[in-house]
């Protein structure tokens, strides 16, 4: 996504006959066209941070959580 979005900032500091060009899809914009598809390329990366995140982070926040809460038991019964 980071690529995706990079790239539509480089072709619109530097190539803006590019982003202006209307011989793809009837007649709309490459710029446009570009800037609706970020839409899509956001909810992707979300969704797969969300599973990545679900699937390694939370089972080891949740380990380092019990152990947390465990070694608290210990301190406080000393």
């Amino acid at each position: 996504a980071l690529g995706y979005f990079t790239l539509f900032l480089f072709l619109s500091a530097y190539a803006p006959g590019v982003m202006t060009d209307t011989s793809l899809a009837g007649g709309l914009p490459t710029g446009l066209l570009l800037a609706l598809l970020q839409l899509p390329v956001t909810w992707l990366a979300i969704a797969l941070y969300e599973h990545t995140a679900r699937r390694h982070v939370d089972p080891l926040a949740d380990r380092i959580r019990k152990e947390a809460a465990l070694d608290a038991r210990r301190g406080a019964g000393r």
